[in-house]
């Protein structure tokens, strides 16, 4: 006897309850009862929360919770061709992508990408100890013949990195623009930000196949977006009042005060934003070896997989130095930004 079904007696629900309905394997759960023999002594202490499976033991026609998570993935699967066919074009540029920048950065000689990205280092950051601090770093993974990998994973970075800034600037200032807009967004972020990051996987894995690199792209995006969202809607709300009102006082358009007066002011946050952005790429990166993602996480993933401590160990280093060599290097460009904004 199930511990609710006295619940269902009094509520005249037993003949629903008792009608025939398809016979499913016997759960887990259930089997452990029943090995568990006629214990039915019942208690207070011993109530069982009214879950989907308990209630399931009184009445029949109440679904399992296997049967829920059974009807998910049904529901999914059943949608799955058209998102294909919608997602799979508009999605293709991104596998393009992906795969140029992994060609160049890793067919380019060393002699010439690794002056580039010192050189690049320079002019976002124009300082010194953090240009040095780029070389050496480069120089000490190509001397622990790690340079490769790091420069796979960079390439991802970069692709991801610059289509979170392409797509989450504009949508920032929108949101900036529109508190309606606001409010329909904000639910959508705090539930990126707050996904297991192996949840973004499980559903692209059905869409897209494992060999595919807009797979691991998209997920990489989808992580990273959000805090260049927000602090982009951030910064432009923040913009001094009065700036803007002597702004409309000129005779300023809406595009002109856009370009002339609030991003420039919010360039701050914005490029706070930017920062975080390429730190949660990085930090996805290494998730996204196990969907084929090329780079320092794949070593990452042989460690732990064969056991093999330094393999594991040496790769993480490499991905610590390389998060600390973009987030010198961008918040360097940071500072840059505020000192020219406070000289004028």
């Amino acid at each position: 006897m199930a511990y609710y079904d006295g619940l269902f007696d009094r509520l005249g629900l037993r003949d629903w309850c008792d009608q025939s309905v398809e016979t499913a394997p016997t759960s887990m759960q259930a089997l452990l009862g029943q090995l568990g023999g006629g214990d039915t002594e019942q208690t207070i202490a011993r109530i069982p929360f009214p879950s989907l499976d308990t209630l399931h033991d009184s009445c029949a026609q109440i679904p399992q919770t296997r049967d829920m998570t059974a009807g998910v993935e049904n529901t999914f699967l059943a949608a799955r061709e058209s998102l294909k066919l919608v997602l799979d074009p508009i999605t293709q540029p991104l596998s393009w992508m992906l795969d140029g920048a992994l060609w160049l950065f890793t067919t380019t000689p060393w002699f010439i990408i690794v002056p580039l990205l010192v050189a690049l280092t320079w002019y976002v950051a124009r300082s010194i100890g953090v240009t040095l601090f780029v070389a050496v770093s480069f120089l000490f993974l190509g001397f622990i013949d790690h340079l490769d990998v790091a420069l796979e994973t960079l390439s991802i970075i970069f692709v991801c990195t610059g289509l979170s800034v392409a797509l989450g600037v504009p949508i920032g200032i929108a949101m900036s623009r529109s508190n309606t807009l606001q409010r329909m967004i904000v639910p959508i972020l705090d539930l990126l930000q707050t996904l297991p990051t192996f949840v973004y996987l499980i559903p692209l894995i059905f869409l897209f196949s494992v060999t595919e690199s807009k797979l691991y792209g998209i997920a990489i995006i989808l992580y990273a977006i959000v805090p260049v969202i927000r602090l982009t809607d951030l910064g432009i709300r923040l913009v001094d009042p009065d700036v803007i009102e002597a702004a409309d006082a000129f005779g300023m358009t809406k595009r002109q005060k856009l370009w002339g007066v609030q991003l420039p002011l919010a360039l701050p946050n914005i490029m706070a934003g930017v920062n975080q952005t390429i730190m949660m790429s990085l930090a996805m990166v290494v998730i996204a070896s196990l969907v084929s993602a090329p780079g320092l996480g794949v070593l990452v993933l042989r460690g732990i997989r064969n056991l093999e401590l330094g393999v594991g160990i040496v790769a993480g280093f490499g991905i610590v130095l390389l998060a600390v060599i973009l987030d010198r290097a961008s918040k360097a460009a940071l500072g840059r930004i505020d000192k020219n904004k406070n000289a004028h």
